[in-house]
């Protein structure tokens, strides 16, 4: 029997620090186990929302302690996905966990006079995510200090035709290369496909392998399989029509055919939060 698998290498933290910043969120708009199967390099410049995760007490310092990927809303705020913050990923409780930084502006994560490395403040994981279903599997993070001009990406709102089937998106990530392990230390991108709902929910009709729900998720990659994240993106931005549509979830091994991976549908979790875009 195959094993749904999460992209990533808890019980939900909820700080006064973070339901202040979510508040902030909404005023501010008036992404297993995957990295990038059939991508190719980028430089952090061309993508600067997309941020690293790491903890260098939990995953050592070999590639700056990266296990997750994320993306900067706001020059405060990054979203990622919840799983990344559970303690079956991080070996312990969330509060426990006191060097969690995202890394910015950074293209090589052992590059470590370039970019910054920024300390989360605050962490909210959604209190309704569910590990079983993987539904809302989101969480937001607040930083200690704002990141640069320009580091943000605009999210795409219900009805926005970047959520069309069919339309050129991208994903990012430090995550595994190949499926067995190969993990990057530069930041690569893959092109997919947003697919159809149908298509995912034939993929993924529920059981074993895992359900897929059309209002809190989404599906892309491409059809003969070949091109989708993988273990270590999780939390990571897809992005379409430059706008930002999903972050890496679940999904079944990496780049299988009949088996896209599934992303959080970043209209729902506006929805869920009160944000409009951005």
């Amino acid at each position: 029997m195959r094993r749904r698998l999460v992209r990533a290498l808890a019980r939900p933290l909820v700080l006064a620090a973070v339901a202040s910043a979510l508040s902030a969120g909404s005023a501010l708009a008036a992404t297993s186990d995957r990295v990038v199967i059939g991508g190719f390099p980028v430089e952090a410049s061309d993508s600067p929302w997309t941020v690293a995760l790491s903890s260098r007490n939990r995953f050592g310092g070999t590639r700056a302690g990266q296990f997750c990927g994320g993306v900067a809303v706001g020059r405060s705020t990054v979203l990622t996905a919840a799983h990344c913050l559970s303690e079956e990923v991080l070996g312990e409780p969330l509060e426990r966990v006191h060097d969690l930084k995202v890394i910015a502006g950074r293209t090589n994560l052992l590059s470590a006079g370039d970019g910054q490395e920024v300390a989360v403040r605050a962490a909210w994981v959604n209190p309704a995510y569910d590990g079983a279903s993987n539904v809302g599997d989101f969480a937001v993070l607040i930083l200690a200090r704002p990141l640069p001009v320009g580091s943000v990406i605009g999210m795409a709102a219900a009805g926005d035709p970047a959520y069309a089937a069919g339309g050129e998106a991208a994903v990012y990530g430090w995550g595994d290369t190949s499926g067995v392990g190969d993990y990057p230390n530069s930041l690569r991108a893959a092109r997919v496909r947003v697919l159809p709902d149908a298509l995912c929910e034939d993929a993924y009709p529920g059981g074993a392998d895992g359900g897929y729900d059309a209002s809190s998720m989404l599906c892309a990659g491409e059809t003969v399989g070949g091109r989708d994240a993988c273990q270590g993106d999780s939390g990571g931005p897809l992005v379409a029509r430059g706008r930002l549509i999903g972050l890496v979830s679940w999904g079944i091994g990496c780049g299988r055919a009949g088996k896209p991976g599934v992303y959080v549908r970043v209209s729902d979790l506006m929805r869920t939060l009160g944000w409009t875009r951005v």
